[in-house]
């Protein structure tokens, strides 16, 4: 009995070795991409251009702003598939609300395939525009299971939304079991009250470039895009860049470069 006892113990330890011993890091390249509806700050529409950027920079992840579904002005197109296909990258959309002939919010885009989605629809005042967080999941090449969160949280200088959207993310998804990156255009500053409730669970890479400013594009003097993750100690951030291209968008683009260890 012993025996058996022994043998059930040491097969047991050598299948927890196993599997962690298969458990492997994975390099994530994310970006956040304020994409202006596609109108570009020329007004000319050039989704090839918005697509050159994704492209150039190659990320893995790419949470995407202000995004138009066959609305008028975007000229009836699907804006997340059209930037999909140029860049060959899975998409997905999140409707924030019914604007002008169509619908208007977030997008994701993803070099690997979604296992799960959510639209978290966001509070927000009586008269202030409607806001999402799109919430998705992928599989790595490595099989890690990532939770990539794309939103745009209110732009008035009066906090008070942005604090009901943040404690609404925080209250959904603060704790998750999921390893999160919390990714987009939050229309906060460092030192406001809204990225304070963001921080109880979620936090910024610690990097010199990390609190740069991202807007305006020309001349950005203040820090409003950003990259944040939870489970701190399974992240390690090899590099944080904010690009400032002040054609494609009146916001500057933020990447960054992490490395998750299960």
């Amino acid at each position: 009995m012993k025996s058996m006892t022994l043998k059930l113990f040491i097969f047991s330890l050598l299948a927890v070795t196993s599997f962690s011993s298969h458990a492997q890091a994975d390099t994530l390249r994310v970006m956040s991409f304020n994409i202006l509806h596609g109108a570009t700050t020329k007004n000319d529409f050039n989704l090839d251009s918005l697509a050159g950027v994704i492209n150039h920079y190659q990320p893995d992840l790419v949470a995407l702003q202000e995004v138009d579904f066959k609305t008028k002005r975007a000229k009836n197109y699907d804006l997340p598939t059209e930037l999909g296909i140029r860049t060959k990258m899975a998409s997905l959309f999140a409707r924030a609300m019914y604007y002008d002939g169509g619908e208007y919010g977030e997008a994701v885009l993803s070099k690997y395939t979604f296992i799960a989605s959510e639209n978290l629809a966001l509070p927000h005042l009586p008269n202030s525009e409607p806001r999402a967080a799109l919430v998705t999941r992928v599989k790595t090449k490595n099989g890690n299971t990532i939770q990539f969160v794309g939103t745009h949280l209110d732009h008035q200088k009066d906090e008070t939304d942005k604090v009901m959207q943040a404690k609404s993310i925080v209250k959904s998804l603060g704790d998750t079991e999921y390893p999160t990156l919390l990714v987009g255009d939050l229309n906060a500053v460092p030192n406001s009250q809204t990225i304070a409730i963001l921080s109880e669970k979620f936090m910024k890479p610690k990097h010199s470039n990390a609190w740069k400013g991202t807007f305006p594009a020309t001349g950005p003097n203040i820090c409003i895009d950003h990259i944040m993750f939870n489970q701190p100690n399974k992240w390690k951030v090899l590099d944080y860049e904010v690009f400032c291209e002040n054609y494609a968008s009146d916001h500057c683009i933020v990447i960054a470069t992490l490395v998750f260890t299960p």
